[in-house]
Parts: C-alpha cells; sequence; structure tokens
C-alpha cells in the first residue's frame, strides 16, 4: 500500500478529464461551476476545521494503535448480544467481499437474484424457527424490532380495542428493549405497562397487546402457552421476543399461539461489533402479511416462465405510502441477515443443533457447579443464561474482572451468558470465579453433565428440512454457491450506479479492513466504558468531525439507519417543546417533495403533516409555505426539509424558508440525504436548520451492504444538545431522555468506515469532493441534455449533485415506460438511476464524485444508445410492442436460444455497444411478472419440484 495521499484513490484528479469535462459544461474553471449552482449567502469561506489528511497506510497504523486500547476481555454478559464465531468462508467471501457489500437495495430484481435468494434463505430460516407462516427482510434491530411489532399489533387491534391504548411488556424482557419501547409508545399516545405477565389483569379493555421475552432476560424458560390462550380470550394480541438459537431446542412462539416473533440473528454468525449492525427478524401470521413492516422478498416467475424473486407488496413502501406506511423503515440490515443466513445453510439443521446442545451442556455444567457451590440460581429453566441473586455483587464482579471476564451485573443478580465461542476452559475458568468468592471448591472439574433441564419444553416440530439447508456443509460447496448468487448481482464492482439521492460513492478498502478486526468487531455494547478506550477516543472525535461539517454543536452516533435518524432529530425537536412547554407544537410542514420516510417519520414522532407544495421549477412554494406557517404558527412544531432539494436544486430561498418557521416558533429539520453537495461547500447550520441526519452510508462512504446497514446520527445546534438520545444501560446523555435504537452508539463497528474517509481526507479533500460530485453531474447533465429533457435545474441552468430526466414523453411517442429504460440499461451493463422518484416516469441520476470521466461517459454512451433505441420505435423502425426495450433485459440464456423471434438481431439486444463486449454482465432472469408475485406470495425457499419448470 503506497504513501499516495487517498484524495486521488478516492477521486479521479486527471486534469486533462476535469478541464474537459468544465468545458462541456459551459464554464471555465470549478469555482465558478460552484459560485453559479450554490447561493452566495450560503457559502462557507472555508473548509471545516478537521485534521490534516492520513495516507491510507498512515490511517491504518494510527487507528491500530487506537483500537488497541480497547481491552477484549470475555464477555458473558448475554442480554441480546453473543460472542460466536463467524465461519472464515462467509467472513472472507461475504462480510469481506466488494461483489457483496457494495450492491444496492434489490428494486432492479433482475440484477439482485444472488442477494433476493440469499434473503428467501434468511426469511425461510426465520419462520421455520419462529414457527411462524412469512418473515420479513430484516429489521435494524431487536428494540426497534419490538416497537414496530407494538404499533402493528396496534393497527390490527380488535373492533372492540379501537379505544385501547395499552400495551404490557413483561419486566423481564431486556432493558434497551423496554427503553425503545416507551420511546416509541410516547408520541404515539400508547401506555406502556412493564410488569409481571402472569400476574397482570388480562380482562382490562384498555390492553391491545403485549410482549413477553422468551427465554426472559434472566434466562428462564417460561411456558406461556396457557397465558397466551388467556390474552387471546381477552382479544390481546401477542408479541414474543425470542432466540434464535434456543428455538432449536425450545417450543417455537408460533405452536405457542403468539402471533408475532421478533428478536435478532446476531448469534447465527454476526459479530458483536460494540451493538451492531446486526439484522433483527420480525415473523408474524400469513393474516398480517400487508402489515409487516420493512421489506418482505417473494417469488415470481419472469416473462419466460422462469422462478425469480423480488420484492414483494411494495406498496408498502414509504415512497407511496408517505404519512399513511405503518413505519419508517426503509433500510433494513440486508448485509447481516445474508451472513446469519448462510451460517444456517452452512451449517445445516444438525449442525446449529449441535452448536446449541454445545451451549446448553456448558449452561448446564455450570449450572451444577454452582448448586455445588452454595449459590442456587434463580431459575432451573434454562438455556444459555444463568441467573444469581443475594450474592456480593461487588465482590464477584472484583474477582471476574481479574480474570479479564465480563458479566452481567443488573437488579441486584449476577447472570451468566455462555455462548457458541465457550470451551470447557472458559466454563471452568468461571466456575472458578465462583470458587473464590464462596471458598468452596468444585469438585466434578472434568465432567460435562448431559442431562439437560428442558425435558418439559423441547421442541418436537422439524426445521430447516428444505434442501438448501442440508446441500453445502463442506466449504467447497458453500463457497461455490455464495459464489453463484454473487455473480447474479450487480454491484460496485461491476460498474457505476447513478442512482439520484441514493450516493453510492467508492467504500475504499482501507476504510472497510478495520471492521473485521478483533479490537473493533468482538466488544459487547454493555462492557464497562473503561474497558472501550479507544472507541471512545473515535466516537468523541468523529462526532466533533461530523459537528464541524455540519456547522452544529454536537453529535449522536446512536440512530442506526437514516429514517432512523430522521425519527431521532424529530423526537428532540419534540422534547424542545415538551421543556418549553409548548407540548401542543404538532404540526410538521413537509414539502410536496420530500423523501416518502419524512411524513412517515413525523407521524412516528406524533406530528401532523402538513404538505408543503412546490413550484413550476420544482422549488419550495415560499408563499404556500408562508401561508401556512401562518395559518399554523400557534401550533407549528417543524419543517422537514432535505437540502439542495430531492429535484437537485439549491434554492436560493432556503434561508428565508428557515426564518419563516422560526418566526412562527418551529424548527427546522434538514434531511440530510444530499449532504454530498453540501460538504465543505456550505452546511446545515448555514442554511439555518437546527437539527439533521447525516446518511453515513452515503455521503461517508459505508456501503450500503445490497440495502442495508446503514448509520443515521443526528448533529445538532446548541439549544438541542440536552434532547440528545441517551441510553438505559450505558449512559451516554441527559438522564431524562430515551434511546432511539437498542445500542448505545447503534452500529457502532461500521463507525470506523466515515471516519477513516474523513481522516483521509481531510478538510479541504471533503471541500474537493462534494466540488468533483457537482461536476460530474453537470457533465451528465451536459451531455445528456440533447437527447433527453431535465426536469429541473438551479437558475442559472446547473443542477447540483444529481438531477432528474423526463422520459414521460415516451408513453405517447413510442410506447417506452421508465421501466423499459431502467431494464434496458441492465444489457449495457448498468443499474438503473432511481426510478420514478420524486416525479413518476423519471430517472433521477447522481454520479458522484469518485467516477472517473470514462465511466461517466461509458454511462451516457449508454443512456444516448436508448434514446437512440426509443427513436427507432418513434420513426417506425421497431413496433411499440415488440422491440429491444420492452423485452429487456436479455439473458444469456435468450440469446444464445436456437428459437429467436425479435424483429433486432441478437447481438443489438446483448452487445449494443463496443465496451459491453469487453465486461459483459448478463442478467440472470428476463423481465419480472410483479403482478404475479404479489397474486401468489411465496416468501419462502421455493420447493424442489417447483424449480422443474
Amino acid at each position: 500500500m503506497s504513501q499516495t495521499p487517498f484524495i486521488n484513490r478516492h477521486i479521479d484528479t486527471n486534469e486533462v478529464f476535469t478541464n474537459d469535462m468544465l468545458k462541456t459544461i459551459g464554464v471555465k474553471n470549478a469555482e465558478e461551476l460552484i459560485a453559479n449552482t450554490i447561493p452566495s449567502n450560503i457559502r462557507l469561506k472555508a473548509a471545516p476545521e478537521l485534521p490534516e489528511p492520513m495516507s491510507e497506510v498512515q490511517f491504518l497504523n494510527d487507528f491500530r494503535q487506537m483500537m488497541s486500547q480497547n481491552k477484549l476481555y470475555k464477555s458473558y454478559i448475554g442480554q441480546g448480544y453473543y460472542p460466536n464465531i463467524t465461519p472464515p468462508v462467509i467472513l472472507r467471501n461475504i462480510f469481506e467481499n466488494p461483489g457483496w457489500y457494495t450492491a444496492y437495495t434489490p428494486y432492479q430484481a433482475e440484477i439482485a437474484q444472488g442477494r433476493l435468494e440469499a434473503l428467501i434463505n434468511y426469511q425461510t430460516m426465520i419462520c421455520d424457527l419462529t414457527g411462524f407462516e412469512i418473515a420479513n427482510a430484516s429489521l435494524l434491530d431487536e428494540a426497534t424490532a419490538a416497537a414496530e411489532a407494538m404499533t402493528m399489533l396496534y393497527a390490527v387491534r380488535n373492533a372492540d380495542k379501537q379505544d385501547s391504548k395499552k400495551f404490557l411488556v413483561s419486566n423481564n424482557t431486556f432493558t434497551q428493549t423496554i427503553d425503545v419501547l416507551k420511546t416509541r409508545a410516547e408520541p404515539l399516545g400508547l401506555i406502556i405497562e412493564v410488569t409481571d405477565l402472569f400476574q397482570a389483569n388480562l380482562t382490562d379493555q384498555d390492553i391491545f397487546g403485549a410482549l413477553y421475552q422468551y427465554p426472559d432476560a434472566q434466562g428462564a424458560v417460561l411456558n406461556y402457552s396457557k397465558w397466551i390462550a388467556e390474552a387471546k380470550k381477552n382479544n390481546i394480541s401477542v408479541a414474543c421476543a425470542t432466540d434464535l438459537m434456543a428455538l432449536t431446542h425450545i417450543i417455537p412462539p408460533g405452536e405457542l399461539g403468539a402471533d408475532v416473533a421478533i428478536g435478532s440473528s446476531q448469534r447465527f454468525g454476526v459479530p458483536l461489533g460494540m451493538g451492531g449492525p446486526h439484522s433483527a427478524f420480525f415473523a408474524t401470521k400469513e393474516e398480517y402479511k400487508r402489515h409487516i413492516p420493512g421489506r418482505l422478498i417473494g417469488v415470481s416467475v419472469d416473462k419466460h416462465g422462469n422462478n425469480c424473486y423480488r420484492m414483494s407488496l411494495q406498496m408498502r413502501e414509504q415512497h407511496i405510502k408517505r404519512d399513511k406506511a405503518t413505519s419508517n423503515i426503509c433500510t433494513a440490515q440486508v448485509l447481516l441477515g445474508v451472513i446469519a443466513s448462510m451460517y444456517a445453510v452452512y451449517h445445516g439443521p444438525k449442525g446449529l443443533r449441535s452448536i446449541a446442545n454445545h451451549i446448553h451442556t456448558h449452561a448446564h455444567t455450570l449450572y451444577q457447579a454452582l448448586i455445588q457451590l452454595g449459590l442456587n440460581p434463580i431459575h432451573d429453566k434454562y438455556f444459555d443464561t444463568l441467573c444469581i441473586g443475594n450474592v456480593d455483587i461487588i465482590k464477584i464482579r472484583e474477582i471476574a474482572e481479574a480474570k479479564c471476564i465480563n458479566l452481567y451485573y443488573g437488579n441486584n443478580v449476577v447472570q451468566i451468558s455462555v455462548d457458541e465461542t465457550s470451551t470447557t476452559t472458559d466454563i471452568l475458568n468461571l466456575i472458578n470465579i465462583f470458587e473464590i468468592y464462596s471458598g468452596k471448591l468444585y469438585e466434578s472439574k472434568n465432567t460435562l453433565a448431559a442431562t439437560l433441564p428442558l425435558q418439559n419444553h423441547i421442541r418436537t416440530s422439524t426445521w430447516l428440512t428444505h434442501p438448501v439447508f442440508n446441500s453445502y456443509h463442506t466449504e467447497h460447496e458453500l463457497l461455490r454457491y455464495m459464489k453463484t448468487l454473487e455473480n447474479k448481482d450487480l454491484s460496485m464492482v461491476h460498474s457505476m450506479i447513478p442512482l439520484g439521492s441514493c450516493t453510492m460513492k467508492l467504500n475504499a478498502t482501507a476504510e472497510m479492513i478495520p471492521v473485521t478486526w478483533a479490537e473493533v468487531g468482538q466488544i459487547h455494547p454493555f462492557v464497562p466504558k473503561w474497558q472501550i478506550s479507544g472507541y471512545l477516543q473515535m466516537f468523541e472525535k468523529l462526532e466533533k468531525y461530523l459537528a464541524n461539517i455540519t456547522g452544529f454543536a454536537a453529535t449522536s452516533l446512536q440512530p442506526n439507519s437514516g429514517a432512523q435518524g430522521e425519527y431521532a432529530g424529530l423526537i428532540v425537536i419534540r422534547e424542545y417543546h415538551k421543556h418549553h412547554r409548548q407540548e401542543h407544537r404538532n404540526v410538521a410542514l413537509i414539502p410536496q417533495s420530500a423523501h416518502g420516510t419524512n411524513p412517515a417519520s413525523a407521524v412516528m414522532a406524533g406530528m401532523k403533516v402538513v404538505v408543503v407544495q412546490c413550484d413550476d421549477r420544482g422549488n419550495i412554494d415560499v408563499q404556500d409555505l408562508k401561508n401556512k406557517a401562518l395559518l399554523h404558527d400557534k401550533n407549528l412544531a417543524c419543517l422537514m426539509v432535505t437540502y439542495p432539494s430531492t429535484h437537485g436544486v439549491f434554492e436560493k430561498t432556503i434561508t428565508d424558508i428557515c426564518s419563516t418557521v422560526h418566526e412562527c416558533g418551529g424548527l427546522v429539520y434538514m434531511d440530510g440525504a444530499n449532504m454530498n453537495a453540501q460538504v465543505a461547500l456550505t452546511s446545515p447550520a448555514a442554511i439555518g436548520a437546527d437539527v439533521c441526519h447525516l446518511n453515513l452510508h452515503k455521503t461517508f462512504c459505508i456501503p450500503h451492504g445490497g440495502g442495508g446497514p446503514g448509520m443515521g446520527p443526528i448533529c445538532v445546534a446548541e439549544h438541542l444538545v440536552p434532547f440528545l438520545p441517551n441510553h438505559s444501560i450505558t449512559n451516554i446523555g441527559t438522564e431524562a431522555n430515551r434511546a432511539v435504537s437498542a445500542a448505545p452508539w447503534g452500529s457502532a463497528s461500521i463507525l470506523p468506515i466515515s471516519y477513516a474517509y474523513i481522516r483521509m481526507m481531510g478538510g479541504e479533500g471533503l471541500k474537493m469532493a462534494t466540488t468533483h460530485a457537482i461536476i460530474n453531474a453537470n457533465y451528465i447533465k451536459s451531455r445528456l441534455q440533447e437527447h433527453y429533457d431535465i426536469l429541473y435545474t438551479g437558475e442559472n441552468g446547473f443542477c447540483a449533485h444529481e438531477f432528474i430526466l423526463d422520459c414521460r414523453a415516451y408513453k405517447n411517442t413510442a410506447g417506452v415506460e421508465v421501466e423499459d429504460i431502467a431494464k434496458r440499461l441492465m444489457d449495457y451493463g448498468f443499474h438503473a438511476p432511481t426510478v420514478s422518484f420524486p416525479v413518476p416516469g423519471t430517472l433521477m441520476i447522481e454520479p458522484t464524485e469518485s467516477e472517473s470521466k470514462p465511466e461517466l461517459d461509458r454511462f451516457c454512451d449508454a443512456m444516448i444508445a436508448i434514446r437512440n433505441e426509443i427513436k427507432e420505435i418513434e420513426t417506425g423502425v421497431f413496433g411499440k410492442v415488440n422491440n429491444v426495450l420492452k423485452n429487456a433485459p436479455h439473458t444469456a440464456q435468450i440469446v444464445t436460444s436456437d428459437h429467436w423471434d425479435y424483429p433486432y438481431p441478437r447481438h443489438k439486444a446483448a452487445f449494443p455497444l463496443e465496451y459491453v463486449k469487453n465486461s459483459k454482465f448478463w442478467p440472470s432472469v428476463s423481465r419480472i411478472d410483479n403482478a404475479h408475485g404479489d397474486r401468489n406470495l411465496i416468501c419462502t425457499c421455493i420447493p424442489v419440484a417447483q424449480y422443474e419448470v
């Protein structure tokens, strides 16, 4: 690895290329372009104050020293987070493989069949283990999944419960889950009652639902079947927070009568990572399929009848349902879900049962030892966790930490959770802690007991019977299976992904390397702070860097997706108004062009959405905004605004807009989705905002992972600092505030990626990156504007970092829909730009700064060639039904078939431009029939017999 400045790796700084692009745009230099694009009154006079940039070598050496300050103690803390073993074949070929982690959300299913199959495997795994009919393709974390369960059960409550507001939560639920449930319930007017469920009065008509932990937070495996039956008699729906590894042994919640099962798949091969990213799961009954939050992968067929996969029931997506959405969850945890599913594929049911036996047997040995030492655990029905009361917690903690061991200390008990990595030696070391404490010796150190305590609650139903979980147990077989799936997916390793608003930029290898270091990935989120000095240093510095970049006073790293950041920012605003006795302020002004998560987040935060119109140029209608701000001035909570706009324009009126909202007593929330056009040139503070979220998986280089992970930290002005999120287990903020995510610092283990990017770029480097993002977008716009209509630009004719192509006319002139253009781009080796957002029938294009001029030209050549193909239809060369766009994409199977009944030659279908011949990416299926998939909803693995088409 060389000492070349990192900026030269992130951006193509070839002056000849840059000057050629500027000439095509029609400006003398970059300064002229920026001056004509960003309003002068919000331009920064200098780049943000950041350290001098480091080379890749310097950074990795420096960061290794920082993270080596973390202490790698053996942690038996549990509470939903468990050490495990990521099989090396999965670690190397998925977790560390850009072919998997740089792919985008699978909206273009024809070039995402690999990920979609892995996610179908994931959903099948969850359904089988939980005993339910349907499961989604992952959520953010266990605590937020519990909150989604609560809101779903509230939405589907029985007719006689329409006025019910109370949600019961077992007092032996994980603390962080209770914390997040309370956060989510309060703005919606729901009441969380934490109680002993067995003592609860289920005839209370105000109760609509309940949640219990199974095994519970103290490790007890209790049989809730009779309690659930009683709850059902009273029309109370039941959610179960559960553990996948335990479910290989104990009766699943679906068989016990529950309505929903949620939890984390983290212990299926996903590192601890100081709390994330991890893949939560959500399983439920078939009857709730149209209410289940998040994404749902289903089976369909392509136009030739071949089985394939796609995202099902997409009307649930927030950009369509907006303020009617069931949740604001648009970021899942796909990469982590894929890892968990491959863990199950690799081990299979026999392997998973063996791992569970290993865990359970070690727990039982420890249990017997504690009994012998006179320390009677509270529960005798357990899977992996033992709970001991009536002990001197301080003394036990001193002994354990002297041995570099972490236990869980809470509610006047000590708890030990054993895991997959626990060895016989580890168990003996744990026993020794209690030998020292009790002054006694355990006499059976060489014997592992075989009699297990769950004989009355053993699972008898089968699971993971599909061949995919019973075929790939050698490394060669799994390696080839994963490679087969990888080859079906187009990712950043193949070509640019020019998605407007999604910022698919370089995820540099040097940024990614630390993620799998033990000092980063093998730390439990609830260890004492003195054991994570390296992490704390990084948190402090990254928070400061992000605050400086945004112009704000402080940062919270807790939100673990962009949508979660929106929600967190709105909760901060809500708490600010409450503190000033303005609880009645609940109106959120949201422009018509806003991201769909904006209104969904506002509703979740207990606000009423008032839509502000846009003018003919796509800008916020300032007069309409002023009218509505004045109309609601007594109740105005905030404005949610994306800047530059979702239409790719720096609106000159933004400071006037923000001032108007402030004058009416509201605050301004800025959606940070388009920060890649702001960094070091302007800032949220400069435009007059009070709070913003940042998509670290966009602007700050965390990879999209095929649809997650993401991170959405929020930055706030000084007056909002006291209202940032806290955490109930690890204190990180103001005591009165509650958490929005399960872990204190969200998905902490991927924060090094953004930290690395900032440290290797420096302030001037970030300024250059933003400048080049704007140059690249305007270059493509300039090349394409002779062939396509550009929908919106700034008053000087330039765009920000993205712009919109208007494709609506082609439906009348050629019968061509924007979807046809998207599918045809696959034949040219490109993923489509953002389709039909924010305007139906359009393409929103964002190239980012990390694409070179040759790659931009390849994309432009493809788009121009497609426009010429549309002209061939318009002029009658080809018909409106049977043409190269309507039949796209063309698979290798179709092109090489003996049967060819298309009016154009094969080479036009497959190799439309010369460059395509050199590196052809073949879509694995033809155009997918979306309607068929929704009419015949199948969301688990296809039965083997159905492959015989």
